[in-house]
C-alpha cells in the first residue's frame, strides 16, 4: 500500500482561501509572514481578503495556490507520502513536500515564473482550449496538422479532458476541427495565454536560469513529473523536468495511471478545491481519494 500526495495547480484558487489556516496555526501563520517578505508585498492580505479578481492576476495566482498546498501540507498531521506529483504549478508544491526544494526557494522560483509568464503572454495573443469528448490521440493528430499556426495539446486532465494551446487563431482553427471530428465540446477559456506551449519559450529562458541556480537536495520520495509522466529522484533529472514543463504538456493521465501501475492504493489532494480528486477517479474509477485543505 503506497500513498500518493498530489498538489493542484493555477485555477484551483478561491478569495478567503488559507485564512483558517492562517488563524488556527503558529506555524502556518509564521509561514505565510515568511511569503509576504520573500515576495515583496502581503500577498496574505490578497487570499484572506482579495476579490476572485484580485485573484486571477498570474502573479497572485500561482503564489497564492503554492502556498496554501504547502502550508496545508507542512502543518497538518498526515501520512508520510510514499510518492508525489503536482499539476503544472502543482509540481513546485510536490517538490517541497518530498524535500527536493526548501519553502522559500520553491516560493522564489514559482513568483519567477508566474511573471515570467504574464511577460510572455503579453509578447504574443495567445489563448487555450478545452477539448471533451475525443480521443487523445484524434486531439494530437488534428493539432499535428495545423501547420500555418502554433496549436500542441497543453494538458492531458483525464480520458475526454484534454486542454490544447497556441495562437488565437491557431485555437479558432484546431476548435472547428475538433467539433468537426465528433468533440462534444471545443471551449476556449478565459486565461492570458498559451501555458505549456512553444509561445512560452521567452519565460522558460528565464526560469531556467533560477532553477540552475537553485540546490535542489535528493528526495524522500520519487516525483512523478508533468513532462515524462514516471518516477524521478535524480536532483539533475527533476531541474531539467522542471524547466521542459513551461513549454511542454502537463501528462496528468499518464502520471495517475504510473502512479497507480507503481502501487498508489491512495491519493491524497492538498491545496485549494478538490479538481484533482474528480480527475484521479475519472482516470480510474477505483481510485480512494481524499483531500487535505
Amino acid at each position: 500500500m503506497k500513498n500518493a500526495f498530489v498538489f493542484p495547480g493555477q485555477g484551483s484558487q478561491f478569495p478567503g482561501m488559507g485564512k483558517s489556516l492562517y488563524e488556527q496555526n503558529e506555524k502556518a501563520k509564521v509561514l505565510f509572514e515568511k511569503a509576504n517578505d520573500i515576495l515583496g508585498f502581503r500577498i496574505s492580505d490578497i487570499l484572506f481578503n482579495g476579490t476572485e479578481e484580485d485573484l486571477k492576476q498570474t502573479n497572485v495566482t500561482q503564489p497564492a495556490v503554492f502556498l496554501h498546498a504547502v502550508i496545508a501540507f507542512l502543518c497538518s498531521e498526515h501520512a508520510t507520502p510514499d510518492m508525489v506529483a503536482g499539476h503544472s504549478l502543482g509540481e513546485f508544491s510536490a517538490l517541497v513536500a518530498n524535500g527536493a526544494l526548501t519553502f522559500e526557494d520553491a516560493l522564489k522560483l514559482v513568483a519567477i515564473r508566474a511573471n515570467a509568464m504574464q511577460k510572455a503572454c503579453a509578447l504574443a495573443p495567445s489563448t487555450m482550449a478545452a477539448v471533451l469528448g475525443l480521443d487523445d490521440e484524434k486531439v494530437i493528430a488534428i493539432c499535428a496538422a495545423i501547420t500555418e499556426e502554433i496549436v500542441v495539446p497543453a494538458n492531458f486532465n483525464c480520458p475526454g479532458q484534454l486542454v490544447i494551446s497556441g495562437s488565437i487563431k491557431g485555437i479558432d482553427i484546431a476548435c472547428e476541427k475538433m467539433k468537426a471530428a465528433g468533440a462534444k465540446r471545443a471551449l476556449v477559456l478565459p486565461v492570458g495565454g498559451a501555458f505549456h506551449s512553444p509561445l512560452m519559450a521567452p519565460a522558460k529562458v528565464e526560469l531556467q536560469a533560477a532553477i540552475e541556480a537553485t540546490t535542489f537536495s535528493k528526495p524522500s520520495c520519487p516525483v512523478y513529473q508533468n513532462v515524462v509522466a514516471n518516477a524521478v529522484t535524480d536532483p539533475a533529472a527533476i531541474r531539467q523536468n522542471l524547466i521542459d514543463q513551461l513549454t511542454g504538456a502537463v501528462r496528468w493521465t499518464q502520471t495517475v495511471q504510473q502512479m497507480i501501475a507503481d502501487g498508489a492504493t491512495s491519493f491524497t489532494e492538498v491545496g485549494p478545491g478538490k479538481v484533482l480528486q474528480g480527475l484521479i477517479q475519472k482516470i480510474d474509477k477505483t481510485a480512494v481519494v481524499a483531500g487535505i485543505s
